[in-house]
């Protein structure tokens, strides 16, 4: 009962944003779709102290704690969509494993890129990853939330929350539109451990091909589950480590210096 309040506006919010709905929208040779979650965020942004100060700061830590209940109720209904095509699953194991090599890429694009921008210890935090919950745990866990890398992956991770949901449907129908790709791995490749960007990504691509689609939601279901349970694995073994080789490298070209050297300098 202490947190009804909270629990009021949600439901409000999400009333409010179904009763608006699902929207595509032609984007070039592409197309956006606008779904209910993306609306449920604006909304919720809204309602902040520094809008309509619906909701303060009790209520945004409350929601904040929720976080891991919502998303195994989301997981288990991704589980149900998974098992009637589990057979197909099974037999593309192989390729949904090796993809989490590809957020590998993220690290070769994120270090350089943040480095010249002028970011410090937050590269770290920022580009090991996409971000999503488990990466957020493991920084926080790593090095603290109020670290300069607990900064950067934070940062990273409300900007995957606001703009991760339109970048990943418009990516995902384009590709589908010039890519001679087939639409299943489309949907295996939406599957980064975000289960909002997934969604999207998989959601656009129902709307390409409305026959596929429970198979495209197990696939994206199927992808996005491994990806949270190998891919924190990954980010552990092979992304933090590189992340930190790549970042002390790239400051050397940019500053002369190594980091820690850098940090000495200023200390003295």
């Amino acid at each position: 009962m202490k947190n009804i309040k909270l629990h009021a506006i949600i439901l409000a919010l999400i009333i409010v944003s179904e009763l608006i709905g699902t929207h595509p929208l032609k984007f070039g040779i592409g197309r956006i779709v606008l779904l209910p979650m993306l609306y449920a965020l604006l909304l919720g942004i809204l309602t902040t102290p520094k809008f309509l100060n619906l909701s303060g700061r009790k209520e945004m830590l409350d929601a904040s704690s929720l976080v891991g209940v919502t998303l195994m109720l989301l997981m288990a209904r991704y589980g149900t969509l998974v098992g009637p095509t589990l057979p197909k699953i099974l037999a593309a194991s192989p390729a949904l494993i090796l993809q989490e090599f590809g957020n590998l890429g993220t690290v070769l694009l994120g270090v350089p890129v943040a480095v010249y921008l002028g970011l410090k210890r937050e590269t770290i935090g920022a580009a090991h990853s996409i971000a999503r919950e488990p990466n957020v745990a493991l920084i926080g866990e790593k090095f603290g939330l109020d670290s300069s890398e607990g900064r950067g992956v934070m940062g990273v991770y409300i900007a995957g929350t606001v703009f991760g949901t339109i970048f990943f449907g418009l990516m995902a129908s384009v590709a589908a539109s010039v890519l001679p790709i087939h639409p299943y791995a489309l949907a295996m490749a939406s599957g980064v451990g975000s289960a909002s960007m997934m969604t999207a990504a998989v959601g656009s691509l129902v709307a390409m091909y409305p026959d596929m689609a429970d198979q495209l939601a197990a696939f994206g279901a199927a992808s996005n589950m491994l990806s949270g349970l190998d891919g924190l694995y990954m980010s552990v073994w092979l992304g933090l480590p590189m992340t930190e080789w790549l970042y002390k490298r790239f400051y050397k070209i940019k500053y002369g210096v190594l980091p820690e050297a850098d940090k000495k300098g200023e200390e003295a």
